[in-house]
């Protein structure tokens, strides 16, 4: 057989190492932060990305309740939720649930960019947001990782 002949390398569960990254979300934008997040959650930073094998990384994310959205989109964004009952639907604005649920904001922009498929949930529950600049993950040695400006 040729020398020049190379085959790919997949990933599979037990050569991938699944890191730590903190994410801290003052002054960032919303929609950029959440998008370099999925990239990570889903491994796209790493060399051997395989789109089938959860290869990303375990993201926390502190401050959630000092990111920025641009534009209008404070008042003019609209988050929707759904009790299962006629008439139960409730409508909040940005502004209204990044001061109640800060939260809630990031996980909802980064669930939306992730696959939607059993995949993408594995994928969803190595997302730890949290409003303050504390969090209990100390034991995991987190890297800081920079994000935007």
């Amino acid at each position: 057989m040729s020398k020049l002949h190379f085959t790919t390398k997949h990933a599979n569960a037990a050569t991938v190492q699944h890191n730590w990254h903190v994410v801290d979300g003052t002054n960032q934008t919303v929609g950029r932060m959440c998008a370099r997040i999925a990239a990570i959650l889903r491994g796209k930073n790493k060399a051997y990305y395989t789109p089938h094998v959860d290869c990303g990384d375990n993201v926390i994310v502190i401050n959630a309740d000092k990111v920025v959205l641009t534009g209008a989109k404070m008042d003019e964004k609209l988050y929707d939720r759904y009790s299962g009952y006629p008439g139960g639907r409730k409508e909040e604005t940005a502004k209204d649930l990044l001061k109640r649920r800060p939260e809630v904001l990031i996980e909802r922009a980064v669930k939306g960019m992730l696959p939607k498929n059993r995949l993408g949930r594995k994928m969803y529950k190595k997302l730890y947001v949290y409003a303050g600049n504390q969090h209990p993950h100390t034991a995991q040695q987190p890297k800081e990782l920079k994000i935007g400006k």
